[in-house]
């Protein structure tokens, strides 16, 4: 076992893992090396930002700022702990290069958590300093030179390379990559444990020893002695001998919703109050440890399968819950199958989690709704790319079939297509992103141009200054729905009938605008991209009435 000194070595390496887990999740279709020093730079920028605007907000020394920022952490997952044990290492080289007004990227090239490749443009959040750039890091480098915290920030270690925690880190991460619970003593896919893809991604496991009593089941016996479906309706009225699910369900036509999705059906969120110092307290990362376990994903609350009821100012509610007023017999019957950066090109490779016996269970009511990744990369040129018609077309009907042969017959799929994403830059291009609205000096164009520059930004052709490329990528999503709408009105299938549904946008826009909202208003502010919960509940309104 590694002493407690390499433990706490380790430490500060797990936290920075934490700062790329918050930076990269949502952020391209499958990780993999290539982006792994953007990912270490946003990162670092983002939290060397936070310091110096608390700074700035507290009237206070940025050594106060660390510890401030430290102590509005969480205890759980070491992150309080951890904060500090990382302040205490780059804490002295941060100072130092702050009094010597370096900013955010200056302090983040010298310390090597971003790196500029030979032959390469240099990638920077806020304007460069007025001396040349060459200049003014090779002097912010004297300032810190041999410092021992460039040890940590050029080592590749994690803490997963602890061996006492490789075995639980190797088991979350097929966890999360097969997208099926981390804890489930049963194996069928229910848990009832709510993170690492548990009961905020589908229904809570009543019996968890049982693999035979799971949500979305037809009962077993009409449950006259245990609840086989977890709908929590079970037993015999012993007025009249007759079994309760029997007496309320029967005949109801019971069935669940099942969502295919990507980061957006996942609901991707960064609060802004993570990052917005005059806004950060104590109350701010309460549910950071939930989200980071979650993925930076808030399935409790997404407009398909949140089983919690809003958060905004709107009445709407997700599908699920409008499905289980309905019908209290869905209670639970429902399933998020979505990931991070999923499209129609990688969903064969997480689809077998979802749970639907065609003989045991209900139908279930199936929303493909993979509106962005096919599109959407952080390439420098994401046109080569983008998935085209003729493929798409092939994998949908490879999707489609493997659902055939997985739902019970009386299921219903339907197929969402691509939402135009020039509303992006034509509503948010000027406005000033949430680390640039202190000091007015970062708006989503800069921010946009930061993330393109690394190659990280979740969807280069519409988060880019370039009208044209804007434009290319809004007429291959509108290629690709098309070829969703020609599906659904040219193929049957056994088991379900297939319908489509156009991501509109604009409409959901002007609905937003009649009830006195902005159009900017839709859209997550930190990561510039994403909808928010407001657009994916107002979008959720037409997916329940196609087939309430």
């Amino acid at each position: 076992m590694k002493s407690p000194r390499k433990l706490i070595m380790a430490a500060p390496v797990f936290f920075l893992l934490t700062l790329h887990t918050l930076a990269s999740s949502g952020y391209g279709n499958w990780p993999d090396t290539r982006h792994s020093n953007g990912h270490a730079c946003i990162g670092c920028v983002l939290v060397v930002s936070m310091i110096e605007q608390l700074t700035q907000v507290h009237n206070s020394t940025v050594q106060i700022s660390m510890e401030r920022l430290c102590s509005y952490l969480p205890e759980k997952l070491f992150l309080k702990t951890t904060c500090y044990l990382v302040v205490h290492i780059f804490g002295p080289d941060i100072t130092k290069l702050f009094r010597a007004d370096m900013n955010a990227d200056v302090v983040c090239h010298t310390l090597e958590f971003c790196k500029q490749d030979p032959g390469q443009p240099l990638c920077h959040l806020y304007p460069l300093p007025k001396e040349a750039w060459t200049f003014t890091l090779e002097k912010a480098r004297q300032i810190v030179k041999k410092s021992p915290a460039l040890t940590y920030s050029r080592s590749g270690a994690g803490i997963c390379s602890l061996p006492f925690l490789a075995k639980i880190c190797q088991k979350i991460k097929l966890s999360i990559q097969n997208s099926v619970p981390f804890k489930d003593a049963d194996s069928d896919k229910y848990s009832d444990f709510p993170t690492l893809r548990g009961f905020y991604w589908r229904g809570r496991d009543c019996n968890d020893s049982n693999k035979m009593a799971y949500p979305g089941r037809r009962p077993d016996n009409w449950d006259s002695y245990q609840d086989s479906n977890c709908n929590g309706i079970w037993g015999v009225d012993p007025k009249d001998g007759i079994p309760y699910e029997k007496k309320f369900c029967e005949g109801s036509q019971p069935r669940g919703v099942i969502l295919l999705g990507d980061s957006a059906g996942a609901h991707f969120h960064i609060p802004p109050d993570w990052i917005t110092a005059s806004q950060m307290s104590l109350k701010s990362f309460l549910n950071l440890p939930i989200a980071l376990t979650n993925e930076l994903d808030w399935p409790q609350l997404s407009g398909t399968t949140g089983f919690l009821y809003s958060t905004s100012r709107i009445k709407e509610n997700s599908i699920y819950l409008r499905l289980r007023k309905r019908n209290h017999c869905n209670h639970r019957d429902y399933q998020n199958i979505s990931k991070n950066g999923a499209s129609s090109q990688n969903l064969e490779r997480f689809i077998e989690s979802l749970s639907r016996n065609q003989l045991l269970d209900y139908p279930a009511i199936v929303i493909y709704a993979m509106i962005g990744n096919d599109v959407c990369s952080g390439n420098i040129d994401p046109l080569p790319e983008m998935t085209t018609p003729e493929k798409l077309y092939s994998k949908v009907m490879q999707t489609l079939q493997y659902l055939d042969s997985h739902l019970p017959n009386d299921s219903h799929v339907i197929l969402y297509g691509l939402p135009d994403g020039r509303f992006l830059w034509d509503h948010l291009h000027d406005r000033y992103h949430p680390l640039g609205q202190l000091n007015k000096d970062v708006t989503y164009a800069h921010f946009y141009s930061f993330l393109n520059c690394l190659q990280v930004s979740p969807c280069h052709g519409w988060m880019s200054s370039n009208k044209t490329l804007r434009t290319l990528t809004s007429e291959r999503a509108e290629q690709l729905s098309k070829t969703l709408k020609k599906i659904a009105t040219s193929q049957k299938f056994t088991n379900f009938d297939l319908f489509y549904l156009d991501f509109d946008f604009q409409e959901i826009t002007e609905e937003w605008q009649r009830r006195g909202g902005q159009p900017w208003q839709l859209i997550e502010p930190v990561d510039g991209f994403h909808p928010n919960e407001v657009a994916i509940k107002l979008s959720s309104r037409a997916g329940y009435h196609l087939k309430a």
